[in-house]
């Protein structure tokens, strides 16, 4: 039979393609077992060995790594052959993710593997400071017998405050619901649907701090988090409250619990996370009702083997052509089509960090409508881009391009994108429209080549600013001195305004202001805004 020059050519192709063998290289620890679907796999070689004694980097073609190991451009300029990362477990911090994304490499982590290993560990410290187990322990094993010493109170009856309701916390609800707990949520996207169907109480974050009497934090580390339990915010708890911190340091502010437990507010506290790590001289280690221990919620055998398992098997079938499900970054394109969508693909991002930090209420849907030019492209990348920095600073656990529809989902919140002809007089524009429980909120942004991503319009009100640094969004009734007001409180507390655009509907009507400042406005600043009769809402922007 004779076949066509094309379709031999194409048969050698596929040919090459299954014959391939794919080299690993895996950096960090990882036992055998957890790298069996690549040791076992007849098209893939693993070669254990740190990235820094390596000789043959060019050879590579993924890269598998725990925290132990750095990747950074460097390190993937000496790798060009690379087409996946994966970190086996879930912070990526040690991973240069928008040098990889240049590259085309994608990048993966296991969110997933120390779900059960965090939860079990944070319910572990819980009964250790309501039991005093450690004290008791450590008593007792000097020589001791103290009974009277370590009365400790029960779980049964109490209230238990979850900050933060992702895989973690709703693991943890269901094991305090076993020893018969009150349950009370604070989590900006959990909606009272979903809050019902999982059998727990939402509060806004002041109800969760005056009425738990234990409280755990289960957020990401952002800037809205950092310091979330203060000196503001732990005053507003019951006398007695035991706070415990298994997410990441910085979440609850040291100095502020120091003080707290220093004058008998805070029961005890504990605390698997420290703002800087390793935390041996750490003071609050000197208080006896403080149980500590070295950031291992994760260590289990059980996680451990999870989270390398989990990514031996992705990397393999992402090897083998199957997409990545657990991609921190865009699914793997060429350099060239990256390079066409990457402005639009910033713009949308900050289009989508910019709504979750102005839409307060639970949200029930995100739509995105393309016109003009970003019509041409693939879209469908733009919108896991928008929803992803939507959710991004909300989530307990990393949020990505590939991800991000299915976690919008599983919170409740639909998703879907549209294509249309209105462009507003731009050459592209793209426009989110957020529906919250109670009202909708919608943003229009473009990408001008000589001044790049630009938002033109908030809701009706016409706009153009640079969706960048620090920024103000401020609600107001279109009134003489409203201005100046506004500048002369900024002036009062230090903050100096680098641009600002006003929009309004008619004059005398409702009116917004975009101000950029050079620092981040804190929420004394914001709180003075709003005691300006014409301010009706004054919100922190940080881009």
């Amino acid at each position: 039979m004779i076949q066509h020059p094309a379709t031999e050519e194409t048969e050698k192709e596929n040919e090459q393609q299954e014959n391939k063998l794919y080299r690993i290289l895996v950096s960090d620890s990882m036992s055998n077992e957890g790298l069996a679907p690549l040791l076992e796999s007849n098209t893939t070689e693993c070669v254990l060995k740190n990235v820094k004694e390596a000789d043959d980097l060019d050879s590579y073609d993924a890269l598998l790594v725990r925290s132990g190991t750095t990747v950074t451009e460097e390190v993937m300029d000496q790798m060009p052959q690379l087409k996946i990362i994966a970190r086996a477990g879930v912070g990526v911090d040690n991973i240069d993710i928008d040098a990889a994304t240049k590259r085309g490499i994608v990048v993966i982590n296991a969110p997933d593997g120390n779900t059960i290993s965090t939860a079990e560990h944070t319910f572990a410290m819980m009964i250790s400071l309501a039991r005093k187990i450690p004290q008791a322990n450590a008593s007792i094993k000097g020589g001791e017998w103290n009974r009277k010493a370590f009365q400790g109170t029960e779980l049964r009856g109490k209230t238990l405050g979850i900050i933060g309701f992702g895989r973690i916390g709703s693991e943890l609800s269901k094991r305090a619901r076993g020893f018969e707990m009150s349950l009370i949520v604070f989590d900006p996207f959990l909606t009272k649907e979903r809050a019902e169907e999982l059998g727990v109480q939402t509060g806004d974050l002041d109800e969760v701090l005056s009425q738990a009497d234990i409280i755990t934090v289960h957020t990401p580390l952002t800037k809205d988090t950092k310091g979330m339990l203060g000196m503001e915010n732990i005053k507003k708890t019951k006398k007695g409250v035991f706070l415990i911190n298994c997410a990441r340091g910085g979440i609850v502010d040291e100095e502020a619990l120091k003080h707290y437990l220093e004058n008998g507010h805070v029961g005890g506290a504990a605390l698997d996370v420290y703002e800087e790590e390793p935390a041996n001289e750490n003071e609050l280690l000197a208080f006896d009702n403080v149980v500590a221990t070295p950031h291992i919620a994760a260590s289990t055998k059980e996680a451990q083997l999870n989270v390398a398992s989990q990514v031996s098997e992705e990397v393999l079938q992402f090897l083998q052509g199957m997409p990545a499900l657990n991609s921190i970054n865009l699914p793997a394109i060429s350099k060239e089509v990256f390079e066409t969508l990457q402005p639009y693909y910033e713009l949308s991002r900050k289009m989508g960090n910019i709504l979750s930090q102005s839409v307060k209420s639970p949200v029930q849907s995100i739509d995105v409508h393309y016109s003009g030019e970003v019509t041409d492209l693939e879209t469908s990348v733009l919108t896991r881009s928008l929803i992803a920095g939507f959710l991004q600073s909300r989530i307990d656990a990393p949020v990505n391009d590939v991800n991000a529809s299915l976690i919008a989902k599983e919170r409740g919140i639909s998703s879907g994108e549209k294509h249309g002809t209105n462009t507003l007089g731009y050459s592209n524009l793209i426009q989110a429209v957020v529906e919250a429980e109670s009202y909708t909120f919608t943003i229009h942004g473009t990408y001008v080549k000589e001044y790049g991503p630009r938002i033109v319009r908030i809701n009706d009100f016409n706009v153009d600013f640079y969706p960048t640094g620090h920024l103000i969004y401020i609600q107001h009734s279109d009134k003489p001195g409203v201005i100046g007001k506004m500048g002369q409180l900024l002036g009062k507390h230090d903050v100096n305004i680098a641009t600002m655009q006003v929009g309004r509907k008619a004059e005398g009507g409702d009116a917004i202001m975009m101000v950029a400042v050079d620092k981040e406005p804190y929420e004394d600043v914001l709180e003075d805004l709003t005691s300006i009769e014409e301010i009706k809402r004054a919100d922190k922007i940080e881009l």
